[in-house]
């Protein structure tokens, strides 16, 4: 089997999951419906997503027993849905709507993000420096961390905050990392490092070339689910 086949099947269940929870604990207050929209449609969207533009480093292969491990750590992003309808908790109407806008910005810059670097490598190899990566150098993982954060504040909980905390270090830090070792080989990167952010976009700054050099490998960013 493939990573992708842990993953894929972990997004994909989501939505039935926190329906599941849902009438298991007969709670269909606003909180739980907002969060089966939002996270919901996120795995729906993420199988969409792999169809169209997947992401190639997935596409490894994996044991069984290491592919159930997969899914089984994924399944920690299930806890903010668990403390939130087994909790009975009332989101604040605030604090629903800026879970709503975090969870669409973080959305639209992690697939959108994915789907540039994807087509651009594609047809077009070298460093991308324009775009959504013109000013933050992993616009993939601000959006994924926005679109997890979305989920952690309807919780009203600081345990989900632990999760994404823990997926961050374990995954998200350490691919950036790697990912700036492979781009430093660019003659061009340094500029474009001292114009752009790590994770937040730089907001000011000097322009910057968008000439790419022959690698397919270039500013291949490394998801973390």
């Amino acid at each position: 089997m493939k990573f992708k086949h842990s993953i894929n099947l972990h997004k994909g269940t989501t939505f039935l999951f926190v329906l599941g929870l849902m009438l298991w604990y007969q709670n269909f207050t606003i909180g739980p419906w907002v969060y089966l929209a939002l996270h919901g449609s996120y795995g729906i969207m993420w199988l969409i997503k792999d169809n169209m533009f997947p992401d190639k480093q997935w596409d490894k292969e994996t044991s069984i027993p290491m592919g159930i491990f997969i899914f089984v750590g994924l399944g920690l992003y299930w806890v903010a849905p668990f403390i939130l309808i087994s909790s009975g908790s009332q989101p604040p109407a605030p604090l629903i709507a800026l879970a709503i806008i975090m969870n669409l910005f973080g959305v639209f810059l992690h697939y959108s993000g994915d789907a540039q670097k994807y087509y651009t490598l594609k047809y077009k190899p070298g460093l991308i420096t324009e775009g959504f990566f013109a000013r933050c150098r992993n616009t993939n993982y601000l959006g994924e961390i926005l679109t997890y954060s979305s989920f952690a504040i309807l919780a009203q909980h600081w345990l989900p905050f632990v999760v994404l905390g823990l997926f961050a270090s374990a995954g998200f830090i350490p691919n950036m990392i790697k990912k700036e070792k492979s781009l430093s080989r660019y003659p061009e990167f340094e500029e474009y490092k001292a114009n752009s952010g790590l994770i937040l976009p730089k907001l000011f700054g000097f322009g910057i070339g968008t000439s790419t050099q022959s690698s397919t490998t270039a500013n291949t960013s490394q998801e973390s689910r």
